[in-house]
């Protein structure tokens, strides 16, 4: 095996667009029906539960589909904007961009001679040079933009199925708002374990904080259910 066998190592994907759209997705869906069907369990009839929670579901997953679409499409397109302004910078003021990279290398810790070197470079590339002065300007890579389709029709998905969770008890026949907030919590805490399993927090800790949030959404919507329709004097 060689050396650079031995180090090889992989990077969870961060600019595709769906993790974030699956993962606010999913939890959106399960924190949203299970405090629905909460507050209308407090005081409503099972079918209005029901027909509650599926309508929440479509309008949720709808509505979240369609604002992923629409933000990542409004990020890629100021993107575009930005790069466009930098790439006509560079077109009618070389001297000064380049200087700007120059600086911008000896920040990061090379000596002048070789961050001009490195700069010298890269001119002889523009699309790479613009590509560097983007990184360091914007932030982003242009080449690296998000799909607002892949996050809309992950968010879509992600929220559908976490909606649908709190509802399976009713669909079942066991009309209790009891079981659908418990099985809305085993819900959030499993997602929670599984987004923990993208980042360096502990999967117990990542279980337990979606837990409790959801929770606190589910009980607040039941006490002012159970306020709102209880019997009036």
């Amino acid at each position: 095996m060689t050396e650079a066998e031995a180090h090889a190592h992989s990077h969870t994907d961060v600019s595709g667009g769906w993790l974030r759209a699956a993962v606010f997705g999913a939890m959106d869906g399960l924190v949203t029906n299970t405090a629905l069907v909460a507050g209308l369990g407090a005081a409503a009839p099972s079918g209005t539960v029901v027909l509650g929670g599926v309508a929440g579901l479509v309008a949720g997953a709808i509505s979240m589909a369609l604002g992923e679409y629409t933000s990542v499409s409004t990020q890629n397109e100021q993107l575009d904007l930005e790069v466009s302004k930098e790439r006509h910078e560079l077109r009618v003021r070389p001297v000064e961009e380049r200087a700007e990279l120059v600086e911008m290398w000896r920040s990061r810790g090379l000596d002048r001679a070789l961050a001009e070197q490195v700069a010298d470079q890269l001119a002889r590339d523009p699309e790479q040079e613009l590509r560097e002065h983007a990184r360091a300007e914007l932030g982003l890579d242009p080449d690296e933009k998000p799909s607002p389709w892949t996050a809309s029709v992950s968010s879509f998905v992600c929220f559908a199925v976490g909606a649908l969770i709190p509802l399976l008890p009713y669909l079942f026949g066991l009309d209790e708002v009891w079981a659908a907030v418990g099985v809305g919590g085993i819900g959030l805490f499993f997602a929670g374990v599984l987004s923990a399993g993208f980042t360096a927090r502990p999967w117990w800790s990542g279980g337990l904080r979606q837990l409790i949030m959801g929770l606190l959404a589910a009980g607040l919507t039941y006490l002012i259910g159970s306020w709102i329709g209880g019997p009036t004097s």
